[in-house]
């Protein structure tokens, strides 16, 4: 059954990028596809928060900052631990340009899991403005979408990606740490960074 379900996979996640070739945005959406994937890469992700983290003092980011970074770790880690255990092998793409990446495995896809679970944490644990909800969503469906096209990953991969950023996010939920315990991290991680620290500057 799990063979049969996984041809038709290929199958299908082949005839939508196919067709996807002959539609004018979806061609569209993937001329975009690698500003897309970087977007929503792990390394920048991870990178650009800790920066983040270090430059804005603010206490009322403390919460965001330290549950964020935290989410971003745990996505990371389930990520590799998944495609380690399933090992399934990715897409051969038309286009040998697009075999480069920095793995070979291909289940779960980590970009649609982060794009999920950023967006959960904004608009579900740490709401932003609702006029953000929009743009951000659609940068999740967007990034989801170009996973496939630009053919990382099999549809079921990127299914199955979007559903492990909603676990994480309901994960999330259950060990959100509290405005106190966040200042109490960073304070932890970097005497400097905030007021009352004994190096403060």
């Amino acid at each position: 059954m799990l063979q049969k379900i996984l041809r038709y996979d290929i199958q299908i996640t082949k005839q939508f990028v196919d067709g996807a070739l002959k539609t004018t945005a979806l061609r569209s959406l993937r001329n975009h596809a690698k500003l897309l994937e970087v977007s929503c890469h792990g390394i920048v992700w991870l990178a650009s928060w800790l920066s983040f983290i270090w430059l804005f003092n603010n206490k009322n980011l403390y919460q965001l900052q330290v549950n964020m970074l935290i989410a971003l770790l745990l996505d990371i880690v389930v990520v590799a631990v998944l495609k380690a255990f399933v090992r399934r092998r990715r897409p051969v793409p038309m286009n040998k340009l697009s075999a480069v990446g920095p793995d070979k495995y291909s289940f779960p896809s980590g970009h649609a899991s982060r794009a999920m679970l950023v967006a959960f944490i904004l608009i579900y644990l740490d709401p932003v403005s609702i006029i953000f909800y929009p743009p951000l969503l659609a940068w999740v469906t967007s990034v989801a979408i170009s996973r496939v096209l630009l053919e990382r990953h099999y549809i079921l991969d990127v299914l199955a990606g979007l559903g492990l950023g909603i676990v994480e996010g309901l994960f999330m939920y259950l060990i959100w740490f509290s405005q106190s315990t966040s200042a109490s991290i960073l304070s932890s991680l970097s005497d400097e960074k905030l007021d009352g620290g004994e190096y403060h500057v």
